[in-house]
């Protein structure tokens, strides 16, 4: 925790920062790190005793709305089809399965759902969550036991409209899946709506039940497709008005084909850029985009593959990339492994699901304990911390 003299130094830096690049905003509140049931009672210390986001689910971005989502020939059916669930829910397209990469509204589109409910049917339960949410209160309602189980159950099967996010989260878990049948069933056999989203089809869902994989194949499939270019131009646009920041269309343009295929990331670089350009007080041009950019320490990063880091770590260690992602568990592999793991999370900014179904169909929890276990190593063992240099450097000048 920061003590006062710290919290009041960064305090300071960051009130200078936002003068420089968003006078607009007059002050801001610091908070610490903190677990949730110290939020809890931050929050009831301040005489806001409402139920948190453990009780009620995840919270909605008002701004992630139908009218601020840009429609184009890929997302058009997409659309189509959450407009009507959010007009008529629970009458058609039981479940409605969004599927496609990442960074394409999927998100979007199922805060769009719940902020037209909000407005147009605000009687109705609304819940939003992520599966990897549903399995995590799952599992702590099973190990508080007594009526903790129940109450699960009753948070999510009674419930009007029920969004789940990543459902591809599902994988590999037997006891998730069992719990999540029975509560799909039961939101079905009522009429009432589910909205899930997924990386892949169900039929591409890895260790997936039949039961559950032909009740997702059951409802209306929407498979959302990366955009064109006049599309992401459009995007940008539409996010730069957002900001308040005017920029020629021939920069919108140069930064939206830079990227096919994730808008997310696309638009995390005209946020960069639009900050340079305040931070510096100049105008938007096609050499402050490719400076910008460039400043940007992650931006190598984004254009590393789980792929390149998994070959150059088989390579390093000369093993074979199936013994390096495999079961076996002789140290021969194992701490390569586990190397491995822990610069998938230092280099690349993915969840650590992607990370374990990258590594072979490993949980989160197994990636969680490589990593820890490596940067923990790394300080005391000098030869480690050189092997783990050595091959980031590597990956760095390819």
């Amino acid at each position: 925790m920061y003590d006062a003299v710290m919290r009041e130094t960064l305090a300071s830096k960051i009130r200078e920062a936002l003068k420089r690049t968003n006078p607009e905003i007059q002050d801001f509140i610091l908070y610490n790190a903190c677990t949730m049931e110290e939020y809890r009672q931050i929050r009831e210390e301040e005489g806001d005793i409402s139920e948190t986001i453990v009780d009620k689910g995840m919270p909605i971005n008002p701004k992630f709305t139908f009218e601020s989502f840009v429609v184009g020939p890929s997302n058009e059916f997409l659309v189509a089809a959450a407009k009507a669930v959010a007009e008529h829910p629970g009458d058609s397209y039981n479940p409605l399965f969004i599927y496609g990469g990442t960074g394409l509204g999927k998100t979007h589109m199922l805060m769009a759902i719940a902020n037209y409910l909000k407005v147009h049917n605000p009687s109705l339960n609304v819940l939003y969550a992520t599966c990897e949410q549903f399995t995590n209160q799952m599992m702590e309602s099973i190990s508080k036991g007594k009526n903790a189980p129940a109450d699960f159950r009753k948070k999510y099967r009674n419930v009007d409209v029920l969004l789940i996010d990543d459902v591809q989260f599902l994988s590999r878990k037997a006891g998730t899946q069992m719990e999540f049948f029975h509560t799909f069933n039961e939101l079905v056999m009522q009429n009432k709506q589910i909205v899930l989203t997924c990386d892949t089809p169900p039929s591409e869902i890895d260790v997936l039940e039949d039961r559950l994989r032909t009740r997702f194949e059951g409802g209306l499939l929407a498979d959302v497709q990366p955009p064109n270019l006049e599309t992401r131009v459009a995007i940008l646009r539409r996010k730069a008005e957002e900001a308040k920041c005017i920029v020629d269309i021939k920069v919108l343009t140069y930064i939206a084909e830079m990227d096919e295929t994730d808008v997310r990331s696309l638009i995390g670089k005209l946020t960069r850029v639009i900050f340079a350009s305040k931070l510096h007080e100049c105008p938007i041009t096609i050499s402050l985009v490719d400076e910008a950019i460039k400043e940007s320490a992650s931006e190598k990063q984004e254009e590393l593959k789980v792929e390149d880091i998994i070959n150059c770590v088989s390579n390093f260690y000369k093993i074979s990339k199936s013994d390096l992602i495999g079961k076996k568990k002789n140290k021969e592999f194992v701490e390569p492994r586990q190397v491995c793991i822990y610069v998938i999370t230092e280099m690349m900014n993915l969840p650590l699901y992607t990370v374990g179904q990258k590594m072979g169909g490993r949980d989160h929890s197994t990636v969680i304990f490589s990593r820890n276990k490596i940067a923990k190593q790394i300080k005391m063992d000098s030869k480690l911390a050189t092997e783990v240099n050595d091959i980031k450097k590597m990956l760095l000048k390819q």
